[in-house]
């Protein structure tokens, strides 16, 4: 059970901060989407809408998107959707229904850090970044490593680049969470592939990225895959499944990108 006893909305994120950061149990609102897996006893809840997060643009170098934007316009906006073979676009297409991908927000699914999460897959592959409002920019492998701590969630940074990436997953039914979920970019002769919903947080599969890139060998690849990272069982699947199905998901996925089915 949820239960919250002020509502702000903040014109600043300066303001936005300080009222964070005033007592312990301060927290910023999100898409709300899954406030309900939790039990909180919510101090004041924070309402970002009025300060301008909602955006997807352009720079020289990178694609940026601010925290308050929603999941469905990354599913259908159409920079997002030509960015590295539209795997972002992809990669949130699955959640739930059009109507709680209108309600959830890029900043909630990226902060929150859930291991279910069918978008950190694909932005760990293609290098994604996060800004921060006190921390300031960083690489989002470093965010997500990092314990959580008192702070906004600003827009996450895409690094444009001349890629193929593809977005796939094991689940019972469309809209259901992820048995597993995996990404794989190709840019140039080098692959990088994560996997996630383990159950645990998507992870680079260092090993099987350094095998497929250097040895073009996807066979020992989807094996190392299934090895080198921590599998567990849960009410959706079993451990053992879940290794045979990242071994055939990196398979997969590397059909796809290099044009096989």
């Amino acid at each position: 059970m949820v239960t919250i006893k002020e509502y702000t909305v903040p014109e600043s994120l300066e303001e936005a901060y300080k009222i964070l950061t005033s007592k312990k149990n301060n927290v910023i609102l999100g898409g709300c989407g899954f406030i309900k897996l939790s039990n909180k006893n919510i101090g004041t809840a924070i309402d970002l809408k009025s300060i301008n997060l909602n955006y997807i643009r352009e720079d020289e170098k990178n694609i940026l998107i601010g925290a308050d934007t929603s999941l469905r316009s990354l599913e259908i906006d159409k920079t997002i959707k030509n960015y590295c073979s539209g795997i972002v676009s992809s990669a949130v297409s699955n959640i739930v229904g059009v109507q709680f991908r209108q309600g959830a927000r890029i900043g909630a699914s990226v902060f929150s850090k859930y291991s279910f999460s069918d978008l950190i897959p694909a932005l760990l592959v293609v290098g994604a970044k996060v800004r921060l409002y006190k921390e300031g920019v960083l690489e989002l492998n470093e965010f997500l490593d990092n314990k959580l701590s008192k702070d906004i969630l600003v827009e996450v940074i895409l690094p444009k680049r001349d890629a193929i990436a593809v977005f796939d997953s094991i689940r019972k039914c469309t809209g259901d969470f992820p048995i597993l979920n995996s990404a794989m970019l190709k840019e140039n002769n080098t692959y990088k592939i994560a996997i996630g919903a383990r159950p645990q947080r998507a992870k680079i599969a260092l090993g099987a990225s350094t095998i497929l890139s250097e040895e073009k060998d996807i066979d020992k690849a989807s094996i190392i895959a299934s090895e080198e990272l921590t599998y567990g069982s849960n009410m959706r699947a079993s451990k053992d499944y879940r290794i045979d199905m990242a071994s055939a998901l990196v398979k997969r996925m590397y059909n796809v990108i290099e044009g096989g089915n």
